[in-house]
């Protein structure tokens, strides 16, 4: 979806010159025909994209691969190496639409919620579309957290960026009916299944790096021509009836995201029903904000915020 000239005047006020030169370091990675391209092409493309915003010197952290679960799932473990390991362990599932993103792709992202919190920090490769379509992604994303609710007594929290923010909430949904829950969910400009034709979907329709199209398509891509679309919470946690015991939620949403409301609507859901939940809605950030943050003063800020918060809930 192409931005108008009216969308172009309104993001040019709410955006600063360091999140525009975000945005245009994210486009380059990509060809105009990119959509036309294969998907083994875009995942490369974006793995390249997160790379090209990590930074050189390599954070110090103990990192092994391996599969886990009775699903075998791709994963990667975090350490730390310059403080003691705490007693939390942090499943972390990373963004991309349901569609991009690897253990690389989100490799700095875990490193520096490891070197910062103490904590052990599993990042999860769960299953892509359209190869795998729902419900692969969630059964992938639910082994590992029953598996390590399994193996441990410390402390669990569920974080992610965007597709993997919904993952971690549709977990937490489902693990209500567990002996052993997680005991908090951090959430990163989440997609939980707002309504698409009003709010932010709207209002925020074509903002740079994500539109209210793409969110369409990525929610279609997930879906096979076979089954009937789902209508529950392992699908998007909005679309549930219950929210109560759900864990301490923690949400961090960027203004000019087509995605905004989806964090207040969840927070006060969760609030209304008993639980404790807060949303921070970034100012004059945009969708997928957390690779800006070595460029960008506001990124960093709350990417930040995001940390401390992570590191209180694990305490």
């Amino acid at each position: 979806m192409t931005n108008d000239s009216s969308d172009n005047t309104k993001y040019q006020q709410l955006l600063d010159e360091e999140v525009w030169s975000f945005i245009y370091k994210s486009n380059s990675y990509y060809p105009a025909d990119a959509a036309n391209h294969t998907i083994e092409q875009q995942r490369a493309w974006y793995t390249q994209m997160c790379l090209g915003f990590q930074p050189l010197a390599e954070i110090p952290v103990t990192r092994l691969d391996y599969r886990f679960s009775d699903r075998e799932v791709p994963v990667r473990e975090y350490l730390p190496v310059h403080c003691a390991l705490g007693t939390t362990t942090l499943i972390y599932y990373h963004g991309g639409g349901f569609v991009v993103g690897d253990l690389n792709s989100h490799d700095d992202v875990c490193a520096a919620i490891c070197t910062h919190t103490g904590f052990k920090v599993l990042s999860v490769d769960y299953s892509l579309s359209p190869e795998k379509k729902h419900p692969e992604a969630f059964l992938d994303a639910y082994a590992v957290f029953s598996r390590i609710a399994l193996e441990t007594n410390h402390k669990i929290l569920l974080a992610g960026d965007s597709a993997g923010a919904t993952l971690a909430a549709c977990v937490a949904a489902r693990s209500r009916r567990d002996d052993k829950q997680p005991d908090a969910q951090v959430l990163i400009y989440p997609y939980l299944g707002a309504p698409a034709n009003e709010g932010s979907a709207v209002e925020h329709a074509n903002a740079p790096l994500l539109t209210t199209s793409d969110m369409k398509f990525y929610e279609n891509i997930r879906i096979a021509s076979s089954q009937p679309f789902p209508s529950d919470e392992t699908f998007a946690p909005l679309w549930g009836t219950d929210f109560s015991n759900l864990p301490t939620t923690v949400i961090f949403s960027a203004e000019c995201d087509p995605l905004r409301d989806d964090g207040p609507i969840y927070a006060e859901k969760i609030t209304h029903a008993g639980g404790k939940a807060n949303c921070t809605v970034e100012p004059g950030l945009v969708h997928g904000y957390l690779r800006a943050r070595h460029g960008s003063d506001k990124a960093n800020a709350s990417f930040t915020r995001i940390l401390d918060a992570i590191k209180v809930c694990g305490q």
